[in-house]
């Protein structure tokens, strides 16, 4: 399915089928739509989304779309979009929910008026059943599957936190404006979403405040699942409130373990060979996954993945260049050029020397996290910015298949023609430069 949906055509050309337009558009139209609204927004429509998509699909979806469960479905659900209509206006996702109800009931011959279905509860696992079932199908488990006659397969590391720093899956590490909503994974099997958010208003600095994924229908082994989580919430369970892959056979390979509450939540995909780590620092989202290479390269169209941060990197034009600002800003102060500075700042920043003794407590390394750590406490003012890259450190550490690449050195940076040419990418040095940057940030942000 193409992540592309436009108005109510969008609903309406997401189905698989005649008769069945409501289940199709839905997952995708989530992945697409979630993320829009803004981290802290009080609109409830992902809650009224989950419930309609809990009551058609699964072993108690209607027969059909045209049966009266079906329409008394779509009345619960513009109900529920009713009763949040006040606290959601000018929301995307809200006003094309709204408008693909009126197509949709109008496509079936539903009544405005009549009964209403309950939301319906997923059972979910008995406590303790933490493995998958003895007779879960061999196809649900990534490396018995997919590679019964051939070696272990190879597995990569990608990661995003702080303001923010990504490292691909080929161990680049670059530092991002990438503000709003950027797809971090989209391939055949799941797709990942952040939305990078301002540290202050006005400021130049973001972070992670907003985090969707959806795992893709598999065969015997998942239905297809959202988990979402924003700033002060991070569920242990998908949107529908499940905490494994749903009704099918092999459900139990994907499952949510909430490691400590509020703060840090792994997901196994067993199925595709994925863990996933996904925490709340202070206020903000941190990602990290492990995944055969060959699920990163499960892709259709391989020239459409441009956006694919975890495989590409970021755009050039998002990029935050190092090398550009040598020659002007060097041997200048932090201080003195923020002082200089028109745009805002945080209003507690830390000394140089205060941000590299902090920076060092947690991180001894003087590598690419150490500093990420130091950029972060100059730019934001915020201390948990010091935890956001030792965890991210601490999640390479258990992910990475490669001991001797958990700490990188050289931050990496395309040039102009070379990403295009499929040229070698060249590294740039940080030390150096890491100082004057933090004033001068504002110009490239």
């Amino acid at each position: 399915e193409r992540l592309v949906v436009t108005g109510r055509a969008g609903w309406m050309g997401m189905g698989r089928g005649a008769g069945r337009s409501a289940l199709g558009f839905w997952p995708t139209l989530a992945f697409l739509l979630c993320s829009f609204p803004a981290a802290t927004s009080p609109c409830k429509i992902l809650k009224c989304n989950s419930e309609f998509w809990s009551a058609t699909s699964g072993s108690h979806a209607p027969a059909s779309d045209d049966t009266p469960e079906f329409c008394a479905a779509l009345r619960s659900y513009a109900l529920c979009t009713r009763r949040t209509a006040r606290t959601c206006r000018g929301d995307l996702a809200y006003h094309s929910a709204v408008h693909g109800i009126e197509d949709l009931m109008s496509q079936h011959n539903c009544s405005k008026d009549g009964p209403t279905s309950q939301p319906r509860l997923r059972t979910l696992p008995p406590a303790g059943d933490s493995q998958e079932r003895s007779d879960s199908p061999e196809i649900c488990h990534y490396e018995k599957s997919f590679h019964k006659h051939s070696a272990t397969p190879n597995y990569t590391h990608c990661g995003l936190f702080g303001d923010p720093h990504l490292r691909t899956f080929t161990d680049r590490f670059q530092t991002c404006k990438v503000q709003g909503a950027w797809p971090l994974i989209d391939n055949n099997y799941l797709n990942v979403q952040v939305t990078n958010t301002p540290v202050l208003p006005g400021s130049a600095a973001t972070a992670t405040s907003k985090l969707t994924i959806i795992f893709k229908n598999f065969q015997e082994c998942v239905d297809q699942k959202v988990y979402q989580a924003e700033m002060d919430e991070l569920p242990a369970a998908f949107v529908d409130g499940s905490k494994n892959g749903g009704d099918k056979h092999g459900a139990n390979s994907l499952k949510i373990t909430e490691k400590v509450s509020g703060q840090h939540v792994e997901i196994q995909a067993k199925y595709i060979g994925t863990t996933i780590v996904v925490r709340q620092v202070g206020r903000y989202l941190t990602f990290a996954v492990r995944m055969p290479e060959e699920v990163v390269n499960a892709v259709e169209d391989w020239d459409s993945q441009g956006l694919y941060l975890c495989l590409r990197g970021c755009p050039l034009n998002q990029q935050i260049d190092f090398q550009a600002f040598h020659t002007n800003a060097e041997g200048t102060g932090a201080r003195r050029l923020a002082a200089a500075s028109p745009a805002p700042t945080a209003p507690e920043t830390f000394p140089y020397e205060t941000a590299v003794a902090k920076c060092k407590e947690k991180l001894p390394v003087e590598d690419l996290y150490y500093q990420a750590c130091v950029f972060d406490l100059l730019t934001t003012g915020d201390v948990n910015f010091t935890l956001a890259a030792y965890y991210a450190l601490e999640d390479v550490k258990m992910l990475h298949s490669n001991k001797d690449k958990l700490h990188l050195y050289e931050r990496t940076r395309d040039l102009p023609g070379r990403a295009a040419a499929g040229l070698p990418l060249a590294p740039r040095p940080l030390l150096g430069a890491l100082v004057p940057l933090l004033a001068l940030l504002p110009v490239f942000c």
